[in-house]
């Protein structure tokens, strides 16, 4: 199966999102520059024990991808619940 097209529903909160993504991370403790999407993913492998390239992984099964992206999916998430509940509070 292809990668999907997620398109945002605003395209110009794209740099805010992947900002926001880079700080979380970082206050996890991974410091990737903002620029380098792929280091991250790689990072969190390496920590998995998942082998991955920096070009084609098409051999990565879905709970591989899932060990990678989880983490990061999932800590986004979560500051976006908490800054929400944070307006919200205002």
């Amino acid at each position: 199966m292809g990668r999907r097209n997620r398109k945002l529903l605003v395209p110009e909160a794209r740099d805010g999102l992947n900002q926001l993504k880079y700080q979380v991370m970082e206050n996890e403790g991974y410091h990737i520059h903002p620029q380098n999407n792929k280091q991250l993913n790689l990072e969190i492998a390496k920590e998995q024990g998942i082998q991955m390239n920096r070009s084609y992984n098409g051999e990565m099964t879905a709970k591989e991808a899932g060990k990678i992206g989880g983490p990061i999916g999932g800590k986004l998430v979560a500051e976006l619940i908490r800054m929400g509940k944070n307006q919200l509070n205002k």
